[in-house]
């Protein structure tokens, strides 16, 4: 067995990271917020091996350095829409050798370690494997073989991407295992709602 845990990220530079964030907070307000989101994420990670950070632009390599922990790789996302990039990570990591591979954004806080384990896991009886987010989409997809079919044609940033994929996993007779839903951080409500959570809390470790 030769699993990979994914996570796919943005360099932190001013008005590249949480737009949506930033239409409210400012640009400062979120990139600092991106900042906190991803040293969460990541930290709560530091048990899992082995980690690959996909980054986006390719020239952010110096900028990706310090979120790297011991023993994790990283490289560049490529060029490409979502879905091609995306499409790029499973079959690279598929060409490297890995049997089971995860991937997830930067912006679920809510997620933990025990969540990549269980996503390998079902992936040892299952073609797929999502995490279903709030707003539509997924905060974790997980693929046992290549499925390049899923990432073509998808709406993305919308309400739908998880509907959508859904229907091309059922049309190619992928079996699916659904993770908990959560809810990803894109605006300043869900931001106040994972500060509040922080304070009374109710945040994983």
């Amino acid at each position: 067995m030769n699993p990979l845990l994914i996570v796919v990220m943005k360099a932190p530079r001013p008005g590249q990271v949480k737009t949506r964030l930033g239409a409210t907070m400012g640009v400062e307000g979120a990139l600092a917020a991106y900042r906190r989101l991803l040293t969460s994420t990541l930290g709560r990670l530091a048990s899992i091996a082995p980690v690959e950070l996909r980054f986006s632009p390719d020239d952010a390599g110096a900028e990706i350095q310090p979120f790297l922990l011991p023993g994790w790789q990283a490289a560049g996302q490529g060029d490409g829409d979502l879905g091609e990039r995306l499409e790029r990570c499973f079959r690279d990591a598929f060409a490297a050798g890995h049997d089971r591979v995860v991937v997830i954004g930067s912006d679920c806080p809510y997620l933990t370690a025990a969540d990549i384990h269980d996503a390998w896991v079902a992936l040892e009886g299952c073609d797929l494997v999502l995490g279903p987010a709030l707003d539509g989409g997924y905060w974790l997809i997980g693929l046992a073989a290549p499925q390049p079919g899923l990432f073509r044609g998808i709406a993305w940033s919308t309400s739908t991407v998880l509907a959508q994929t859904r229907e091309k996993a059922a049309g190619s007779g992928l079996r699916v295992h659904d993770l908990r839903t959560l809810s990803d951080v894109d605006t300043e409500t869900d931001w106040r709602k994972y500060q509040a959570a922080g304070s009374r809390g109710n945040l994983p470790r």
